[in-house]
């Protein structure tokens, strides 16, 4: 993670009893599912599954464990919709129909502790792991400090159809959603980019052309499935790390263009709940957000909440449900221990033997090592 000089932390809001009574009770979405709290275990990498996109046993076992926890929503890690947009080593995959045993796998684990599955989709776009697809990465634009080609017509109606055809996959498995990753420096946050995408055809230009990508991407994976399966997207608000060329407004329109087009929950990606915008450094940017998209479709968000109290600052902030990423890692029953007085999350550092008993297998341990502090 790259190393930010961030704003001033805003002022904490007093924390309202309807905060409290909020975060343990149900979410509803357009379409009519509902998650059992405002508790969402966040996309997290590990690495854990096999060369060929299919489950592993420690990764099952992690995602169940968090469901077994209480946590209503259970997302997986960024998952590849296409062999050329793999990220990384031991990826889970949703490319190919012979993974959808495994994604039913999943979905029965989850769903025998009363919990939604809704996997990640991604390609990785320019930052594609070459090594492992053994394909050229391409994005929006050239850049030939990492050998990435520009976009063909071609590959754009391709990976159009890929993430449809992996959001039917979800369905058919019986997951209940799929969030669309349009955030962290992908591919379809790439062309949102205003300075990473520099075409000067229908997919680039002004933000109507930058967006036309993941607008087209959310109208095609919504028409593969009933109105009732969540469909939703996570976007970063501002620059951060390898988000590059993000503007707070633009995202803002994307949002409110993306329900339009059927997005059921905007996730907002926050590595920081605690810091105001850098536009605008006397607000929260889930409070700009929460202004702009209608009331009924749920603001999820992540960054540094670890305590029930962090949870409770977020919503009081405008999130409807907060995800919990390195929180959740180190305390799998998080939400079970939070109803309980005086609850206290367990911090790190953790030994690799309390990480194990937490459900990561060995590889998901030796990754958080890249952590600081993290593994002892």
């Amino acid at each position: 993670m790259t190393s930010q000089t961030s704003p001033s932390p805003l002022p904490n809001p007093e924390i309202s009893d309807a905060a409290r009574e909020r975060i343990f009770s149900p979410l509803h979405f357009r379409g009519g599912r509902k998650a059992q709290n405002r508790l969402w275990l966040a996309p997290l990498t590990n690495q854990s599954s096999h060369e060929d996109g299919s489950l592993s046993d420690d990764e099952l076992a992690f995602l169940e464990a968090r469901a077994a926890g209480g946590f209503s929503v259970i997302e997986s890690c960024a998952t590849h919709v296409s062999r050329d947009g793999q990220g990384w080593p031991g990826e889970f995959g949703i490319f190919d129909d012979r993974l959808v045993d495994d994604w039913r796998r999943v979905a029965d684990a989850v769903h025998a502790h009363d919990a939604l599955l809704i996997p990640q989709i991604f390609h990785a776009g320019e930052r594609a792991n070459t090594e492992v697809s053994g394909q050229q990465a391409w994005s929006a634009s050239a850049h030939e400090e990492r050998d990435v080609r520009a976009a063909t017509e071609a590959d754009i109606a391709r990976v159009i159809d890929d993430f449809a055809r992996a959001t039917r996959r979800a369905y058919e498995a019986g997951a209940d959603g799929v969030e669309l990753h349009g955030a962290h420096g992908y591919l379809l946050c790439q062309f949102l980019s205003h300075t990473r995408n520099q075409r000067t055809d229908r997919w680039g230009g002004s933000l109507q052309g930058r967006s036309r990508l993941i607008r087209e991407v959310m109208k095609a994976c919504r028409a593969e499935v009933p109105d009732d399966f969540i469909i939703g997207v996570r976007l970063s608000p501002e620059d951060f790390g390898a988000t590059i060329g993000i503007d707070i407004d633009e995202s803002i329109q994307t949002a409110t263009w993306l329900v339009e087009d059927g997005a059921q929950f905007i996730h907002i990606s926050l590595w920081d709940v605690f810091q105001p915008s850098k536009k605008y450094p006397d607000t929260h940017p889930l409070t700009l957000f929460r202004e702009a998209l209608p009331a009924d479709i749920p603001l999820i968000t992540a960054g540094h909440i670890w305590s029930l109290n962090d949870a409770l600052v977020t919503l009081e902030h405008g999130a409807d449900a907060v995800a919990l990423g390195r929180s959740a890692i180190a305390n799998p029953d998080w939400p079970r221990q939070a109803r309980q007085p005086g609850f206290e999350p367990r911090r790190p550092p953790l030994s690799p033997e309390e990480l194990r008993a937490r459900a990561l297998g060995p590889i998901f341990v030796d990754y958080m090592r890249n952590w600081k502090g993290f593994v002892s």
